[in-house]
């Protein structure tokens, strides 16, 4: 009598495939994980900007020209200024002076619907397209 050890072509093939669909759905799982996070540090970093910019205002009368003035040995409100996770095409951190640096916009693209574009800033603000949030990237966009 013969004795077969082992697995048979088909058993071994709709193993892999299991553990392929397995892996496809982590893998997507994990990259919608990823905008998350990406997100939540996008609106911390702008959360952050605002703050270290109304200390200047404090201290000086008035907003900043740049970004870079609240790292200056002067002053140093931030360590470094904060830049967007991934620093690529449409995803960058934008500020935007006006009204004589009395008031200003920051604005960050958001890659999912989060929910704190239900309380920020819509329309255009001195040329800064802060959208309604309506379709990806998403403007996040917060003032004074």
């Amino acid at each position: 009598m013969k004795s077969n050890k082992g697995f048979t072509l088909i058993e071994l093939l709709v193993v892999i495939a299991i553990i392929g669909l397995l892996a496809t759905v982590v893998m997507t799982s994990l990259n919608s994980a990823r905008k998350k996070g990406r997100d939540t540090r996008r609106i911390e970093d702008i959360n952050q900007l605002r703050s270290a910019l109304e200390m200047y205002y404090d201290s000086q009368g008035s907003y900043p020209a740049s970004l870079n003035n609240l790292t200056a040995s002067s002053t140093r409100f931030l360590s470094v200024v904060p830049s967007d996770p991934t620093n690529s095409g449409d995803y960058v951190y934008t500020y935007s002076p006006f009204n004589n640096n009395l008031d200003y916009v920051l604005k960050a693209n958001l890659e999912t619907d989060h929910k704190a574009l239900d309380s920020d800033v819509d329309g255009t603000v001195n040329s800064v397209a802060c959208d309604d949030g309506t379709s990806a990237p998403y403007a996040y966009c917060v003032r004074p």
